[in-house]
């Protein structure tokens, strides 16, 4: 069977740098026999904003709703952005936010020290450009690779 890829273009401008990198990605994919799907999250209509927090349960617009499809298909999930101010864009921002909330990718269980993890078996990548030094990006604690690693710990999605 095919490994099945999932590449999410957090660039908000298909006509970018990293847009390019996803398209070499999903290119040099599939002539390995991968299986390639691509979520440009700039083409999606959503609200970004998780406006109750997890109080309530926000509706998914349909792009989410087909977005976690394309996660839960995925064995494997890229991800292509560039560091703005030391993170990501705020349109990928928000469609972590809204996708990836507790019933989908982990679930605290009260009075526990751990959580269920809901997306183990997956593993990921982060493609990111930067105009900066590498060294100087770490120094400044890489809030936006760390905030993925953390998400990916919660969910049980294992770093490549």
């Amino acid at each position: 069977m095919a490994k099945r890829i999932l590449v999410i273009l957090g660039h908000p401008d298909k006509g970018s740098f990293c847009s390019a990198l996803a398209s070499a990605y999903i290119k040099g994919a599939e002539e390995s026999g991968a299986e390639v799907k691509r979520i440009n999250i700039g083409d999606l209509t959503f609200d970004p904003n998780l406006w109750k927090g997890y109080r309530i349960d926000q509706k998914l617009e349909l792009d989410l709703v087909k977005a976690r499809g394309h996660i839960k298909w995925a064995d494997h999930i890229v991800w292509v952005f560039p560091v703005w101010l030391n993170l990501y864009p705020a349109i990928m921002k928000g469609f972590i936010d809204r996708i990836f909330i507790p019933g989908f990718a982990y679930k605290f269980i009260k009075g526990k020290v751990l959580w269920e993890r809901y997306l183990t078996g997956k593993s990921y990548r982060l493609i990111f450009t930067m105009d900066n030094t590498i060294l100087l990006y770490f120094l400044l604690m890489s809030p936006g690779s760390k905030s993925l690693w953390v998400l990916a710990k919660i969910s049980g999605i294992r770093p490549v």
